[in-house]
């Protein structure tokens, strides 16, 4: 039976890409470099005592007294087994990659809302997407962007990014029709059916987009760690590949709490604009 060798010609399309846009991706790799530097440095020139205060107090606000404490106690302990730095290098690539896909991907899932052409287009490239396993992401994003925390960002949009596609698209989706009637009865524009209609009811369902991208980041900046990028992956992989037990252990303890606070405030994100929904359909 003929074999197909489709990885050769995917081999070859990646050196080709490699050679002839080499300008190309090294504009992307500067510009991503400095974003993750800015936001690094932003992280660590904040004294610990401050960050986890303002953590504490928007955890309160948001989700309340638990998630509070709890987000308060997680980051001593993290600062107690001094994990500190690593954990904002990690914590900076999450915010780069999950800023990324959400600039591209809201859009994305509002022009599939509101185009069933794109949408039968654009869904089998989120499957693809979803499904390939993450480690290979990291193959092709070595060859364009070398080791480090920029080929790390880039494979985690890749990886991150469709949740909040495909939740954008469904919460557009579900807004009522009787809803979008009454506001063009009103003489309301597209734009402004968008973004004063549209985008506000469908907030708790794109918030639970934003939940789950930032919980896909954080698995995939993990495993950047692989590839030479920073944080509490490399802990997890010196536990792996030298048999330090202790320091993996505390390198997944580091990266369980900060899932569960990010998870908890993103959470209580979606409720706070559900009650804030629910209060202007009693008072409108």
């Amino acid at each position: 039976m003929y074999r197909f060798e489709i990885g050769s010609y995917v081999e070859r399309l990646i050196d080709w890409m490699t050679i002839h846009w080499a300008g190309f991706f090294g504009g992307i790799r500067e510009g991503l470099s400095a974003i993750i530097d800015g936001f690094s440095w932003l992280f660590l020139v904040i004294p610990f005592v401050v960050f986890i205060l303002v953590v504490v107090l928007l955890a309160w606000r948001i989700s309340g007294k638990g998630v509070a404490i709890f987000a308060g106690i997680g980051l001593l302990l993290i600062r107690s087994m001094n994990l500190w730095s690593e954990t904002m290098y990690t914590l900076s690539m999450i915010t780069t990659a999950t800023l990324i896909a959400l600039i591209i991907g809201i859009p994305l899932g509002i022009w599939m809302s509101h185009s069933n052409k794109a949408n039968q287009i654009i869904r089998p490239i989120l499957d693809f997407m979803q499904t390939m396993p993450a480690f290979v992401y990291l193959i092709p994003a070595v060859y364009f962007f070398d080791l480090g925390e920029v080929p790390g960002t880039v494979a985690t949009v890749i990886f991150a990014m469709p949740p909040v596609v495909r939740l954008t698209n469904l919460g557009i989706r579900q807004v009522p029709r009787d809803v979008i009637e009454a506001s063009r009865a009103f003489g309301a524009t597209s734009k402004q059916r968008l973004f004063k209609v549209e985008i506000p009811l469908a907030m708790p369902t794109i918030l639970a987009g934003l939940n789950q991208t930032i919980m896909l980041s954080l698995s995939m900046v993990v495993i950047s760690s692989m590839i030479g990028a920073k944080g509490l992956g490399i802990p997890v992989l010196n536990g792996i590949t030298q048999l330090k037990v202790g320091e993996g252990f505390e390198g997944g303890l580091a990266v369980v709490v900060l899932a569960m606070i990010l998870d908890r405030i993103t959470q209580g994100l979606g409720r706070f604009q559900e009650r804030k929904n629910a209060h202007k359909k009693i008072t409108g």
